[in-house]
């Protein structure tokens, strides 16, 4: 009986399913090349724009130039070098009836005070200066500037040039000219802009000298609320989105490149930018639309042919399965061709050979159903093996969280022992799943800040035999793998106690920026080309010296490869035969230090919903006190079933879901999740760590797999936004 193998689809869904599937790709890319081309376009108008406002407050600048220059060379008139007012009085009258934009020129003394303005007759009252402020800044500074445009005393609106004159007995004066934004105006109109951009020039403190559009009855004035917020920032020039005075949504960008503190903004309306690249992505969304169909065609075609070769090719095989004569007809396929001969081949030899066929057949099928028994046995074996030795590891790792964020003094030392305890369990368990890492050579580095001086301790401590002779300060913090460098120094001992004298010395010390382990013993030593080589994988000493001391070598070289790999190196000296040998591992110290064992950092972010499921109760347990403790709401289930009652009843922004449920495997639960409408951050938290089991994950919509025992990082990373699907 024929069994159901699912889903099936027609040869002519099927070749217009891979139609599609093969334009999928193309599409994309052309999507990302239209939204690349419009970036690139938008970028060049921006820079067209900004160029655009360097070029018109380089103009500006020039013609703010061109007053200062006309007011020095005024300055240099002899009736003002010889204190003649009053002459120099007419000269300036002259100046301003020459300068169509100019009101008055204004003369004032070292305390500010106005000595005549060419808009007044001479011995006229004074007056008020308008802009009082960049006069005081001109006396102090004594250089040229630009002060603000301002509405005068009669209605008129300009902004002051001035410049700083002394006469020839020394006397410091200020000599102003009021000049009307009309000037500014007119360097606008003789550049080349674009009819709907809206430009601005800005004095220093903000207020709008020139403009493109309704001059009149914005000048003086200040800019729009967006764009007073966007030429604000520190940065000389910059481009935003901005909302002008009437009511115009532009794209502007400014500079700030002026001399003279003032800001040039050119505006364009927003609906001019992308309209280029709107008219592409509908030109290629309809060049899509007719490859897709035209695809459609061919594969149709085609379908119908091949459909007929496979109807007689079927023919054929129910007539091989029959016993009768097997006539297929010839196919224009090459490959339905040959299966059509070969039928016609088997069915001549099928009687004759029945029955040895029936036998290999028989003899090969047990064959592969004992080796695909055994290898599912092994998978199934080493799967089950890290789920079970992983679960109990994980309460037991969420407990002493829990207890170092508790920050219980009192069992901080037995706590200490047993996290250390917990992470060389949980390393073995890692080394027994990955049997290819161990073999290959292939070494990872678990790498955190930790007291070199405590390693050591507990090293030569928990030494049997004769007593070690230590000497080490109280603390020297590296970055390295505990264990891997507990490891370096047990060689380094065993080493000694093989080849030394019973009076192995230990020694801790650091400078500046290297930790320095030295291990000393007065055993036999070495000579020059044994030193060489000591390092060497498999190579020992000659047999006359290593007569009674065994071993394959590998020692010494374990002990520079995992010193290497912390950024350190090894060493050995010895005076010679006899004299002993003195190993020494230099290590960089830690860029900070910090005591051991710390409280493990707070979770970031805001309270979250948290749904936890998992059959272990202990682990549900403690992973949601934890979870708890940093201020997010947790619910707990243990079956697949209670997890989506409570799914529907709790709507959690987060779910992390133990794969090895009893009534439905983890897999199954997030499917069903996802059927919900819901879009919670899947995170998978199980004993089945092995790569197979993270691509089964990430197939099946979780955001993110972690191994038992979860640290206190992994948690953080289960409840943010960002981390990866990968462990």
């Amino acid at each position: 009986m024929r069994s159901s193998t699912g889903l099936t689809l027609s040869l002519r869904r099927l070749l217009i399913l891979l139609s599609a599937i093969g334009l999928l790709p193309l599409a994309l890319l052309g999507l990302w090349s239209l939204h690349t081309a419009s970036q690139y376009q938008q970028r060049e108008q921006d820079r067209a724009m900004l160029d655009q406002a360097r070029a018109l407050s380089s103009a500006v600048d020039a013609e703010l130039d061109g007053a200062i220059a006309t007011l020095a060379s005024l300055a240099r008139a002899p009736a003002m070098g010889a204190g003649d007012l009053r002459a120099f009085y007419a000269i300036a009258r002259e100046q301003v009836a020459a300068q169509p934009e100019w009101l008055a020129i204004v003369l004032t003394d070292a305390t500010g005070k106005v000595l005549f303005r060419t808009s007044s007759p001479f011995d006229a009252p004074a007056g008020h200066i308008t802009d009082p402020e960049s006069l005081r800044q001109l006396l102090a500074v004594q250089r040229p500037l630009v002060g603000r445009v301002a509405r005068g005393q009669h209605g008129k609106v300009a902004f002051p040039v001035r410049v700083p004159i002394r006469d020839e007995a020394g006397r410091l004066y200020a000599l102003t000219a009021v000049i009307k934004p009309d000037r500014i105006r007119a360097v606008l109109k003789r550049q080349r802009v674009p009819e709907d951009s809206v430009i601005n020039i800005i004095d220093s403190v903000g207020s709008i000298v020139a403009r493109s559009k309704n001059h009149d009855e914005r000048v003086a004035g200040p800019p729009g609320p967006s764009l007073a917020r966007l030429i604000r920032g520190p940065v000389p020039e910059g481009v935003g989105d901005t909302v002008n005075l009437e009511g115009d949504r532009l794209v502007s960008v400014f500079t700030r490149v002026s001399r003279y503190g003032w800001t040039v903004v050119v505006g364009v309306p927003k609906p001019a930018i992308g309209a280029a690249s709107l008219k592409g992505i509908a030109q290629y969304a309809w060049g899509l639309g007719a490859s897709l169909l035209a695809c459609i065609g061919l594969a149709s075609l085609l379908s119908n042919r091949i459909a007929r070769s496979f109807a007689n090719l079927q023919r054929g095989a129910a007539a091989l399965g029959a016993g009768d004569t097997v006539q297929v007809a010839p196919s224009r396929v090459r490959e339905l061709d040959l299966m059509g001969g070969a039928l016609a081949a088997a069915a001549s030899q099928h009687a004759a050979n029945e029955q040895e066929r029936s036998r290999l057949l028989a003899s090969l099928e047990e064959a592969l159903a004992a080796s695909r028994n055994a290898s599912l046995v092994k998978d199934e074996f080493l799967a089950v093996l890290g789920h079970e030795l992983r679960n109990p590891l994980s309460p037991i790792v969420a407990s002493l969280d829990l207890m170092d964020l508790r920050a219980d003094g009192a069992s901080l030392r037995e706590r200490t022992i047993m996290r250390r305890q917990v992470n060389h369990l949980k390393r073995l368990v890692d080394d027994l799943l990955d049997v290819s890492r161990i073999t290959s050579g292939k070494m990872q580095l678990e790498l955190r800040a930790l007291n070199l001086a405590d390693v050591v301790r507990h090293a030569t401590a928990s030494r049997p035999g004769a007593p070690i002779a230590l000497t080490a300060p109280a603390a020297v913090w590296v970055e390295g793998d505990e264990s891997r460098l507990a490891q370096v120094l047990n060689n380094l001992l065993s080493n000694a106690e093989r080849f030394g004298d019973g009076a192995t010395r230990v020694s801790l010390t650091a400078d500046a920026t290297t930790a320095r382990l030295e291990v000393a013993d007065g055993g036999i030593g070495m000579d020059p080309e044994l030193l060489a080589r000591v390092f060497e994988p498999f190579y020992q000493a000659p047999q006359q010296v290593a007569r009674s001391t065994g071993g394959l070598g590998l020692g010494l070289a374990i002990v520079r490869k995992i010193v290497e790999l912390h950024g350190g190196r090894v060493s050995a000296h010895s005076a010679g035969h006899g004299s002993g040998s003195r190993f020494v591992v230099e290590l960089p110290l830690a860029a900070a230090q910090a005591p051991l064992p710390l409280p493990a950092a707070p979770l970031h972010g805001a309270g979250k919903r948290v749904l936890i499921v998992d059959d272990n109760i202990d682990a549900a347990a403690t992973t949601a006190l934890v979870l708890e403790h940093f201020g997010h709401e947790v619910r707990v289930a243990h079956s697949a079933a209670a997890a989506l009652e409570a799914f529907a009843r709790f709507q959690p922004s987060v779910a992390i879901l133990d794969i090895g449920l009893p009534d439905m495997d983890g897999y199954a639960l997030a499917a069903a999740i996802l059927r919900t409408g819901a879009s919670p951050r899947l995170v998978a938290l199980t004993g089945y760590g092995q790569k197979a089991d993270v691509e089964r994950a990430d197939a099946a919509g979780f955001d993110l797999h972690l191994t038992k025992p979860a640290s206190l990082d992994d948690l953080e990373r289960a409840v943010s936004d960002t981390a990866g699907v990968a462990p």
